[in-house]
């Protein structure tokens, strides 16, 4: 019965179960992925792609991550894995590519754009006023452009996350999480911390390396896993 009450609780501090993507038919949706670089954040971009197409949507992935050698290399091997076009554009301005994506997936009558922005220091003022700019130029292109900014945070860095949720949220107005890297000895508790403190819903989790292993968050699920049970 206690254990019952300190999961219950711990469910609660997680807020309001996250809602599945509210994607309009109209226009490309633009989702913005952001977060720290070694994040996970180039293979969650894929793997979002492929849940999203398997929900029969038509997704178009963007590489703006110029700084990290062979970053759109890997998105476009993943991106070929799964069937996804990725637009790479020409140059080393993730502004400007970001912008010319999002029209690339206007032209190309994509429902979904998938913006994998680099990986970046959260004290780096510089490469945070970037995310801004990019988020601005968007907004340009498609009005409420980005629809979602999802901060991608590594679920075993435990207290540390805490330092990257406050600052991105600061810089790019986040509006969901995904937290990566939920397999094997890593639990991220931290998850019910951030979620309870910048009341940010936790949109999907990954929970192991496959492309497939993107999962829609599930609080009850996610606390049962966290006293060793995947089931009530």
């Amino acid at each position: 019965q206690r254990q019952m009450c300190i999961r219950d609780r711990l469910t609660a501090l997680m807020g309001e179960e996250s809602k599945p993507l509210q994607l309009s038919s109209r226009i490309p949706n633009v989702i913005m992925l952001v977060g720290l670089q070694g994040s996970g954040k180039t293979t969650a971009a894929a793997k979002l792609a492929y849940l999203l197409k398997q929900q029969n949507h038509s997704p178009l992935l963007c590489a703006c991550d110029v700084y990290r050698p062979a970053a759109a290399d890997q998105l476009q091997t993943l991106g070929e894995e799964i069937g996804v076009r990725v637009y790479r554009g020409e140059g080393k301005d993730p502004v400007k590519i970001a912008k010319e994506g999002v029209r690339d997936a206007i032209d190309s009558l994509r429902d979904v754009v998938i913006v994998d922005t680099a990986g970046r220091l959260h004290n780096k003022i510089n490469l945070m006023n970037e995310l801004t700019k990019i988020r601005n130029v968007m907004g340009k292109v498609i009005p409420g452009a980005p629809h979602e900014v999802m901060l991608v945070l590594d679920g075993s860095t435990g207290q540390n996350a805490f330092e990257q949720a406050r600052q991105f949220t600061q810089a790019t107005q986040v509006t969901s999480l995904t937290i990566t890297k939920l397999d094997g000895t890593a639990k991220g508790g931290v998850v019910i911390g951030i979620s309870d403190q910048f009341h940010i819903p936790v949109r999907y989790i990954g929970i192991g390396e496959g492309i497939d292993q993107l999962r829609i968050f599930d609080r009850k699920e996610f606390v049962n896993a966290l006293f060793g049970h995947e089931k009530n």
